[in-house]
């Protein structure tokens, strides 16, 4: 899992930086100051989760377990469904996309309990 999760921090790191740039520059003048509020919220948390898959790729190398590799998958899916649901309703404006957005926001908070379960089960091993 190892590689996965490293290519997928890659990709996800790689594309969050290139859709801030094309936000900034390409959007500002295309999208009103809340849509590009709300693409930027899709960005910012992309970014944080592209990090939060580099460090379950690392932990799946340490520490393998089915709660560290359903940390990375949950994590990969909230970027997708939040992320990707903010920028298609910023870009489309269609505002039935926001539906999709919570499910991500789940995926992210079952995830960063998935990599807490992991760390409880350790104890004081470390």
């Amino acid at each position: 899992m190892f590689r996965s999760f490293l290519m997928l921090a890659a990709f996800f790191g790689f594309t969050g930086v290139a859709l801030g740039a094309f936000a900034a520059h390409g959007l500002k003048n295309r999208l009103s100051a809340d849509y590009l509020a709300v693409f930027h919220t899709g960005v910012t948390y992309q970014l944080f989760h592209a990090l939060a898959l580099l460090a379950v790729a690392l932990l799946a190398v340490h520490l393998p377990g089915r709660l560290i590799v359903w940390a990375g998958i949950l994590f990969a899916l909230g970027i997708v469904l939040f992320s990707g649901s903010l920028y298609a309703l910023t870009l489309s404006g269609i505002s039935q996309l926001g539906i999709i957005t919570p499910f991500g926001g789940l995926a992210f908070l079952l995830g960063w309990l998935c990599l807490g379960l992991a760390a409880w089960r350790l104890g004081g091993e470390v």
